[in-house]
C-alpha cells in the first residue's frame, strides 16, 4: 500500500459547488500555500485582468483536462492546476505533508504533454456527494526550469482562451500577448522610447565634415593647382656603345648591378682589327730585320758592292728579289727602310690604341639600367647599345615631368611642387630646378622615349626635398605644382590622407575576399 493514503483521515467534508465556465482566470491559490497568498485589486466591470499584477500570475489556476500519474502506477484525475502546483480527485485521503513523485499528463489537441515533478501534499478535503472521493491539493517542490516554462505556458494559454496545441506552443509567441490586448478597456498607451545618444549624432557629423573636406580638397587639387602631362622618377643617363664592330664577349653585368668607377664591364673583339695588327707588327720587325742585314753587309763590303732587297713591304704577294748596289746607294736605301719602318710602329700603335678601347670600363660609380646579352657570342655593330648606366649620387635621382606650353609661364625656378608616389604614406615636397625646352640636353634614364615626342610641352626638373629610393627610378608619378604654398600643402594633405584611408579599407576587404574564398574551397 502506498504510504501517501491516510486513513484516519477527519477532516471536515467540502462542498464542492458546480463549475461555471469563466473565461476570466481566477487568482485563488491552492489551500496550503500560505507562503505567498495572491491579492487581485478590484476593477471595474469589463476590464478583465488589466491590473493583474506579474508576481500573482504563478498562482493562478486553471482546470486544463490533465491527469496526475504517480511513480507507483496510481493514477488520478486533475481538477486545478498553476505554476505552483495542482489539485486531483482522489477515492481516499491524503496524508498531509506526504511527498510523491510523478508526472503532469495534460491533454492537447495534438497530443499529451508530460511534465514531471515532485510535489508536497498540503491538504486533503473530503468532496460530497461523490462516495467518498477527495480533494487534494499538492504543491509543486522541485519541476526543471524547461519543464516550468512549458507549464507556464499552458497555463497562460488557458488564460487567453485559446486551445491547447503542442505546435503553438512551440512557437516564440506568447499565448497571453493576445489576451492583454483584447482585456485592457482603454487605448494602450505607446511605451516611453528611450533618448537615442548624442555619441551618433555628433559621429555622423563629424563624418559629412570630413567628407566635405576631402571634396573641397580634392576640386581644388584637381581644377587650381598645375599638373603636368606625364612624370616619372628619372637619373642620369650614360649608354655604353661598341667601339668598333665585332663579337660581344661574355659578362655577368644585369640591370639592378652596381658598378664602382674603372671596373671593367666588357670587351668587344674586332677580329679584323686584331689582323691588321698583327700584319703591322709583322711588317715592322720586317723593315728593322732588311735595315739590319743591310748594315751589316755594308760594314764588311770595304768600298765594294753590297745585296740588298728591292722592296720594304713584305707579303704583298710579289717574291723578294736582291740586287747588288754601290754603298752610297746602300746608306740611302736604309734610310728608305728606317722611314717604312718608324711608319709601321705608329701604325702599330694606332693599331692597339684601337683595340685598348674594345676594353670597356665603368666611367663612374653607377646603377646597371639595362645590359645586352652576351651569350652565343652575340655579334654587334660599331656605336650599338651594350649597356646603360644610371648614375644615382646625391641629388641626381630627380623627377622628370612635361609641362604643356600653355602651363609653363606659371612655373619658375625653386617653386614648391607635391610628389605623389604609389602607395606612399603622404606627398613629397619638391623644389624646380630648372625649365628647358630642349628636353634631350641632357639624357636621363627612366623616362619612356615616346612620351619625349610629344608636341608644345617643356621638360621641368624637380628635386625632392626628400630623397627618393633608387629603385623608384621609371615609376610616373602624380605631380601638382601649386602658387599658394599654404593652401597647396593643406589641400595635398587632406587628399593624400583620404587616398590612404581608401588603400588601406580596399587591403582590408581584399584581404576578407581572400580569407572566405580559401575557406570555400578548403
Amino acid at each position: 500500500m502506498s504510504d501517501y493514503f491516510d486513513d484516519k483521515d477527519t477532516s471536515t467534508p467540502r462542498h464542492e459547488p458546480a463549475r461555471q465556465p469563466d473565461p476570466a482566470p481566477r487568482a485563488e491559490p491552492h489551500l496550503g500555500d500560505a507562503r505567498s497568498q495572491p491579492r487581485q485589486e478590484e476593477a471595474p466591470a469589463g476590464s478583465g485582468l488589466a491590473h493583474e499584477r506579474r508576481d500573482e500570475r504563478r498562482y493562478i489556476r486553471v482546470s486544463p483536462t490533465f491527469e496526475v500519474r504517480f511513480d507507483d502506477g496510481n493514477r488520478f484525475r486533475g481538477l486545478d492546476l498553476s505554476q505552483g502546483g495542482f489539485a486531483i480527485e482522489s477515492p481516499r485521503p491524503m496524508r498531509q505533508d506526504a511527498r510523491v513523485r510523478g508526472s503532469i499528463a495534460i491533454t492537447t489537441a495534438s497530443g499529451e504533454l508530460l511534465v514531471p515533478v515532485s510535489a508536497q501534499c498540503r491538504h486533503s478535503l473530503a468532496l460530497e456527494g461523490r462516495g467518498g472521493a477527495h480533494h487534494a491539493g499538492f504543491e509543486i517542490t522541485d519541476i526543471s526550469p524547461s519543464h516550468l516554462e512549458l507549464l507556464r505556458r499552458v497555463v497562460r494559454a488557458h488564460l487567453a482562451g485559446r486551445p491547447l496545441d503542442v505546435e503553438q506552443m512551440v512557437q516564440g509567441e506568447d499565448a497571453q500577448t493576445p489576451r492583454k490586448r483584447r482585456g485592457t478597456g482603454s487605448t494602450p498607451q505607446a511605451a516611453a522610447r528611450p533618448p537615442r545618444p548624442m555619441g551618433r549624432y555628433v559621429a555622423l557629423f563629424i563624418g559629412f565634415a570630413v567628407l566635405a573636406v576631402v571634396a573641397a580638397a580634392t576640386a581644388y587639387r584637381n581644377f587650381m593647382l598645375i599638373e603636368p602631362n606625364f612624370a616619372a622618377v628619372t637619373a642620369p643617363r650614360i649608354d655604353i656603345r661598341a667601339p668598333s664592330p665585332g663579337i660581344l664577349m661574355a659578362h655577368e653585368l644585369k640591370a639592378g648591378d652596381r658598378v664602382t668607377r674603372d671596373e671593367r664591364l666588357t670587351r668587344v673583339k674586332d677580329v679584323d682589327l686584331e689582323s691588321d695588327l698583327i700584319l703591322a707588327e709583322a711588317a715592322q720587325r720586317y723593315n728593322s730585320q732588311l735595315i739590319e742585314n743591310l748594315q751589316e753587309n755594308l760594314d764588311g763590303a770595304n768600298g765594294g758592292q753590297v745585296s740588298l732587297a728591292n722592296s720594304a713591304e713584305p707579303g704583298n704577294g710579289d717574291a723578294v728579289s736582291f740586287e747588288t748596289v754601290s754603298p752610297d746607294i746602300a746608306r740611302a736605301r736604309i734610310d728608305q727602310f728606317e722611314t717604312a719602318r718608324d711608319f709601321q710602329a705608329s701604325r702599330v700603335t694606332a693599331l692597339q690604341a684601337r683595340q685598348s678601347q674594345n676594353e670597356i670600363y665603368s666611367p663612374c660609380d653607377c646603377l646597371v639600367a639595362w645590359a645586352l646579352s652576351s651569350s652565343d657570342g652575340t655579334y654587334i655593330n660599331e656605336s650599338e647599345k651594350i649597356m646603360t648606366l644610371m648614375r644615382t649620387g646625391d641629388d641626381e635621382v630627380m623627377v622628370e615631368a612635361l609641362v604643356h606650353m600653355d602651363d609653363i609661364d606659371r612655373i619658375e625656378p625653386d617653386q614648391l611642387a607635391y610628389l605623389s608616389l604609389p602607395n606612399a604614406s603622404g606627398p613629397i615636397s619638391a623644389r624646380v630646378r630648372s625649365v628647358a625646352l630642349d628636353i634631350e640636353r641632357q639624357p636621363r634614364a627612366g623616362f619612356p622615349s615616346w612620351v619625349r615626342q610629344q608636341q608644345n610641352v617643356a621638360s621641368v626638373l624637380l628635386v625632392p626635398e626628400k630623397p627618393l629610393p633608387v629603385e623608384s627610378v621609371g615609376t610616373p608619378v602624380d605631380v601638382r605644382f601649386t602658387e599658394q604654398a599654404l593652401l597647396g600643402a593643406t589641400a595635398e594633405w587632406i587628399w593624400q590622407s583620404g587616398r590612404r584611408v581608401v588603400q588601406q579599407a580596399s587591403q582590408l576587404f581584399s584581404g576578407i575576399g581572400d580569407n572566405d574564398t580559401a575557406d570555400t574551397a578548403g
